[in-house]
Order: structure tokens, then C-alpha cells, then sequence
């Protein structure tokens, strides 16, 4: 699965297929209006092109990748490596092929308070997309 920024200079692949997509609503996610899909940054995902990083000015436990041309949100990568070594990542699924993701379910995750998940409530990309 791959995605790119409009501008096509920033690209991500993701090798395992993501199972559900997560919308969070963290004061970030929430005004990205993005939809993520995970793993580890040089293992099933992989990036190219250069991007511009942001952090949260409290530090932050992630980086947020842009594409510095037309200003697509491409990814994130966490600021630590876990004890396996390896940096947790999430992709932009909004920058890949619509349909390709259309069925895929949604999982709500509650970044603004409680860093739990959600109930489920039946819906699918689909519905967040069009």
C-alpha cells in the first residue's frame, strides 16, 4: 500500500495492510482531520522524500512529517524508540487510493482526555471520507 502528498515529492509505504483505520481527537489529529493506519518507521513502513517536522510545543512524544511543498500531514513517528528498538509510526491513509480503504473500520481513539479507545460505532472509512 503507498501513499504520497498532492505534490508528489513526499511518499509513505506501508507493507502490512492495516486492518481498521484510527480517527483521534487530539487537539492536533482533530484539526488534521487525518485518518491513521500503524507500524515501525524502517521496518513495515518506509518513507521518502524530504518533509518538515513538527513537535508539540509541551515536547511532545511524536514528530509530525509534512510535506514542505504543498503542506500534506505524511506521517508520524514517535520522539522514542520502544524496548524493542524500533520507533512506532503512523501513515496518512487520507493520501492513498480512497477505495482501497473505503471498507475499512474505524477506531475511534480518545487523545483529548482519556488515551483510551472508543466503542466502536459501525462506521467505516467510507462514511468519514466522502
Amino acid at each position: 500500500m503507498r501513499g504520497t502528498c498532492h505534490c508528489g515529492r513526499v511518499a509513505w509505504t506501508l507493507n502490512t495492510p492495516p486492518k481498521s483505520a484510527t480517527a483521534c481527537n487530539c487537539t492536533l489529529c482533530s484539526r488534521y482531520g487525518v485518518l491513521w493506519a500503524y507500524g515501525y518507521i524502517g521496518h513495515d513502513i518506509h518513507t521518502t522524500g524530504e518533509t518538515t517536522g513538527y513537535r508539540r510545543a509541551d515536547g511532545g512524544s511524536i514528530d509530525f512529517h509534512f510535506c514542505p511543498t504543498c503542506g500534506c500531514l505524511s506521517h508520524y513517528v514517535a520522539t522514542s524508540a520502544g524496548n524493542d528498538g524500533r520507533h512506532w509510526t503512523a501513515v496518512n491513509l487520507r493520501l492513498t487510493d480512497p477505495e482501497r480503504m473505503a471498507a475499512l473500520p474505524i477506531r475511534h481513539f480518545d487523545g483529548l482526555d482519556s488515551f483510551d479507545d472508543l466503542p466502536s460505532d459501525g462506521r467505516t472509512v467510507k462514511d468519514m471520507w466522502f
